[in-house]
């Protein structure tokens, strides 16, 4: 095994950690920074304004970044020392700056050079990174809940005047969102609850609604560390999901399982992909409800089929459920309960033309050791407790 720790190299990996840094801070600070008392005149480029900025408003961004990289880390590193405590030559982790993102971000990832050739040492590396960074991600959370402010700690934040007028009339948050079309923010930014989230709010006072979660640095930087690490822990191809519950149950047996969960990602990519089409050709003359079906059925058939390597029998087995599971839960529910379903499109390409949905065979397989069966299935726990399937969504 070989691994390069040279200068050149520590300094690629490091400007990438501080570029990722930046965009995070600056992204961050637009959901977590505090804003209120910004005048409308506000010039950021004036000595005022700059002023107002850094005091106000970046400081928190950084804050956030600071968590939210700090999960990232745990999570690579993991998998990092895994690797190299089994002689395994792996990258250092690779910060990715994406200053368009909603989080100045899309993650962190670390590179295996050499082909892993035993079940067990493709467990522990898999498994290193989820848990270690589950474990950050629940500590982040934790300390928000217990420093959790009052509720007029949204004073802070512009265009919450009627909210904060409710909060002060009755002492707490309402039920449903308050907004005002004049204000700065007329949408609100939704954030997907989860079973493990929703119980350790049950703990805890002056919680705020998922509807503005994303004020708090440690609760949004928390939950999306949980997020994050249910995304990593998909039961498919190459994801760290994959390498677990391949090595909990076979080959052959994680083949139709991981076909099986794509299906399941596939009718919830629909109940996205429907309304979304339906909604791009709101003002041609087009039948919108056939149209939108049409271009689905077509969209999905080509996903399922490249997915599942042309097999003709699984390919339109899968199709006919993914079209029949989608008619029936539009038809069952208003299309609005799957509001952020849309999500779900990216992650069926994703998993196609990147991770893939089965994992490639494994040289040496050789049963678990009990303590890694446990905890390989605790991860397969934390996926369900970790996941939503509306994650983020816009009202």
């Amino acid at each position: 095994m070989t691994r390069d720790l040279s200068k050149r190299v520590i300094f690629k990996h490091t400007l990438l950690f501080v570029l990722t840094f930046i965009t995070a801070s600056l992204t961050g600070a637009l959901f977590v920074g505090h804003t209120a008392g910004i005048p409308d005149d506000f010039v950021l480029f004036s000595s005022e304004g700059f002023r107002f900025y850094m005091d106000m408003v970046l400081w928190e961004g950084v804050l956030f970044a600071a968590l939210l990289l700090g999960f990232l880390a745990v999570h690579e590193f993991g998998h990092y020392f895994a690797a190299v405590r089994h002689r395994i030559s792996a990258s250092l982790p690779y910060f990715i700056p994406f200053p368009i993102s909603p989080i100045g971000t899309l993650g962190a990832v670390i590179r295996i050079r050499s082909q892993i050739q035993h079940t067990r040492h493709m467990f522990d590396v898999g498994a290193a990174g989820p848990i270690a960074g589950f474990i950050a991600a629940l500590l982040i959370l934790l300390f928000g809940f217990a420093t959790l402010p009052e509720p007029d700690y949204l004073q802070n934040f512009a265009g919450h005047e009627l909210l904060n007028e409710y909060i002060e009339k009755h002492g707490e948050f309402p039920d449903e969102p308050i907004t005002d079309t004049r204000s700065r923010e007329p949408d609100v930014m939704v954030l997907g609850n989860t079973l493990l989230f929703s119980v350790i709010a049950s703990f805890f006072d002056d919680v705020p609604p998922m509807w503005e979660l994303y004020h708090y640095p440690f609760l949004f930087a928390g939950w999306l560390g949980l997020f994050f690490t249910a995304l990593n822990l998909l039961p498919v191809g190459q994801l760290d999901g994959g390498h677990i519950l391949y090595t909990l149950i076979g080959y052959r047996r994680h083949r139709m399982a991981a076909r099986g969960f794509f299906l399941v990602v596939m009718v919830l990519a629909g109940l996205g992909a429907i309304p979304l089409i339906q909604t791009l050709l709101m003002d041609t003359d087009v039948p919108l409800t056939l149209t939108s079906w049409l271009i689905w059925a077509l969209v999905s058939l080509i996903l399922i089929a490249r997915g599942f390597r042309m097999g003709a029998a699984w390919t339109f087995g899968g199709w006919m459920f993914v079209l029949a599971m989608d008619l029936l839960l539009l038809l069952v529910f208003d299309p609005s309960v799957f509001s952020g379903f849309t999500i779900w499109i990216f992650w069926s390409l994703f998993i196609v033309f990147l991770v893939k949905i089965e994992h490639p065979p494994v040289a040496i397989e050789e049963p678990l050791t009990p303590g890694r069966k446990v905890l390989g299935w605790i991860c397969m726990i934390l996926f369900l407790l970790c996941i939503s399937p509306n994650p983020i969504y816009f009202t």
